[in-house]
């Protein structure tokens, strides 16, 4: 390489033609024509000629050229090839400019197999999405420290803290999955950040739920014979979740027994047990009602396409000026149970779906309760029939 260096001048660059310049010292200029032109530094590693790609000419000036030029020389005397440091440069740049909300997208598809619904159904990613990319999701994520999250979380740590709570779980799984991915991050920034935003002050509340002694006058209520009344009557019969009973199908129903398939039972996808629920004989005469209005195997179908969503329940209820939603009849149920029957803590817990006991009592402990379920169902009919089975008058009937 010529040792005379800066043998060009910036008018000159600009005036030359096609060909190849140089300006010293290793430094090169080719140029397709007068207006277009690239640099490039040559030099000797390990005895074999080497050229690098130093910047297009005019976007790279020929001052910037010269001071890359001298930094790739300065590289060479220490005996590093400019070209592999250049590229470790890259690479380290790349590893440590992850982006929060790349990561925190990465995390949530990896998990999203584990998942009930590949996390749609449970909005896994909403914390997230709502309360913390926004602020901090183009920040690198080995930059996100307690300091950080508390300032995100500030506003809404005390007013909705069960939401704070879950957005603050999710990010300290993304701050795992980051460390997995080889980036260095603080594992401890979200227990941390925990400590300084202190207790929350926000009160959880359970989902409302309509009193026991008031669900008969509700149920009787329920005497259209629509698709939304037919589920809301299917739902307090049987005490299970709005998911499993808004996509429940004919081919889920052997006799008096509707069996829930183990991925539609909340929880995380993979799960092993399928959950069998006794049908009393008020509740398979809804689901004889119901099959008038089935499509595509489902018996509440939605007026356009799928099944009937957990809002249109809700809007009914809410339409009416009440407080409880269709979840809370869990709660009626269990409530009932526990004040009118005398059904064992772990029979009644079943009939909801829980899982009870240790690790140890799940594994040796086969039977799911189902007649003793059965006749609880029936009781649970009785009074919320008040006795007797309501008449369904069928949508449409007599028109």
């Amino acid at each position: 390489m010529g040792r005379e260096l800066n043998r060009l001048a910036t008018k000159t660059v600009q005036a030359l033609g096609k060909g190849k310049f140089c300006d010293g010292g290793g430094l090169w200029l080719t140029k397709a024509d007068q207006r277009r032109g690239k640099w490039s530094f040559r030099f000797m590693m390990a005895g074999r000629a080497r050229e690098m790609g130093l910047g297009i000419w005019p976007d790279t000036s020929l001052a910037e050229a010269r001071r890359k030029a001298e930094d790739a020389r300065a590289k060479t005397r220490e005996g590093l090839d400019p070209i592999l440091e250049r590229d470790r440069a890259r690479r380290d740049m790349r590893r440590n400019l992850h982006l929060l909300e790349d990561v925190a997208r990465d995390a949530f598809e990896a998990r999203k197999a584990e998942l009930k619904g590949d996390g749609k159904a449970g909005r896994w990613f909403s914390p997230l999405a709502l309360h913390v990319l926004p602020k901090l999701g183009k920040m690198p994520v080995i930059e996100v420290d307690q300091i950080a999250i508390r300032d995100c979380l500030a506003p809404i740590w005390h007013k909705k803290g069960d939401t704070a709570r879950k957005a603050v779980n999710r990010l300290s799984i993304v701050l795992r999955h980051a460390a997995a991915l080889g980036l260095d991050v603080d594992l401890q920034a979200t227990e941390k950040a925990k400590a300084l935003l202190g207790k929350s002050r926000a009160i959880s509340r359970n989902i409302p739920a309509l009193p026991w002694p008031e669900v008969p006058g509700f149920y009787e209520s329920l005497s259209d014979g629509t698709v939304t009344h037919l589920a809301l009557r299917l739902l307090i019969l049987t005490g299970v979740r709005s998911a499993p009973l808004r996509f429940i199908r004919e081919e889920q129903i052997d006799g008096d027994v509707w069996t829930i398939p183990a991925e539609a039972m909340k929880g995380r996808k993979g799960a092993t047990e399928s959950f069998r629920v006794p049908l009393s004989a008020e509740a398979l005469s809804i689901i004889d009602a119901a099959r008038r209005h089935s499509r595509d195997g489902f018996l509440f179908p939605s007026v356009r396409k799928g099944v009937i969503s957990d809002a249109t329940m809700s809007r009914l209820m809410e339409r009416r000026g009440m407080e409880a939603r269709p979840h809370g009849f869990r709660s009626s149920l269990r409530d009932w149970l526990a004040e009118c029957t005398d059904a064992p803590h772990e029979v009644a817990e079943t009939m909801l779906g829980h899982a009870t006991g240790g690790a140890v009592v799940k594994a040796y402990r086969r039977t799911d309760f189902l007649e003793q379920r059965r006749a609880l169902l029936e009781r649970w009919a009785g009074h919320v029939t008040g006795g007797a089975g309501q008449v369904v008058k069928l949508a449409g009937a007599g028109k």
